[in-house]
């Protein structure tokens, strides 16, 4: 038996996932930019107006049914993520709340399509992360089925660190539900 691996070799990417990372960060920034256009100012006034509490629950009860659903499954696959990315990976843990954590960004990804309020009832450019998170999600899920471990705990990271990483900055700016539970 041949000691040579039957397997072509992959070829290096071209760029490492931390130049991939920074590049991804700048287009979501810039994206995020746009979106808020003509709206820096006051939202800088808020900010500096920023008094931390205990979370409003009122105001939370008081929102459209969507709201609270991705609200609720963002913050649980928050914390469910960050249990993942700190357990040992593979194991039956692992698996099953890896499915739980696939099916919260699920659920929390298909909300957004519910929240138009920031447009003025209809999509905004942030509802961009959302189309990325239901073609990626399902990708990712594959990648683990077909034990391509590497790629698949890339896509993960990705959309653990990235995602929750970008929309939690997005959820707390000024004037928004989180700031206005939290600090507002």
């Amino acid at each position: 038996m041949s000691t040579v691996s039957q397997t072509p070799a992959r070829r290096p990417l071209a760029f490492g996932f931390g130049v991939r990372f920074a590049f991804g960060m700048g287009l979501v920034a810039l994206l995020v930019l746009l979106s808020l256009r003509g709206a820096l100012a006051p939202l800088a006034r808020l900010a500096l107006a920023a008094r931390p509490h205990l979370p409003d629950m009122a105001l939370f009860a008081a929102q459209p049914l969507a709201i609270k659903i991705h609200l609720a499954t963002a913050l649980a696959a928050l914390a469910l993520g960050a249990v993942l990315m700190w357990r040992r990976k593979g194991r039956t843990f692992h698996r099953v709340a890896g499915w739980v954590w696939v099916s919260l960004v699920s659920v929390t990804a298909g909300a957004t399509l519910f929240i138009t309020s920031l447009n003025h009832g209809r999509w905004s450019l942030l509802h961009l992360f959302t189309g990325w998170v239901l073609l990626i999600l399902p990708l990712a899920v594959m990648r683990a089925k077909r034990h391509d471990v590497a790629r698949h705990r890339g896509t993960m990271m990705g959309l653990f660190y990235g995602g929750f990483a970008i929309n939690l900055a997005i959820a707390f700016i000024p004037g928004r539900l989180l700031w206005m539970m939290l600090l507002g």
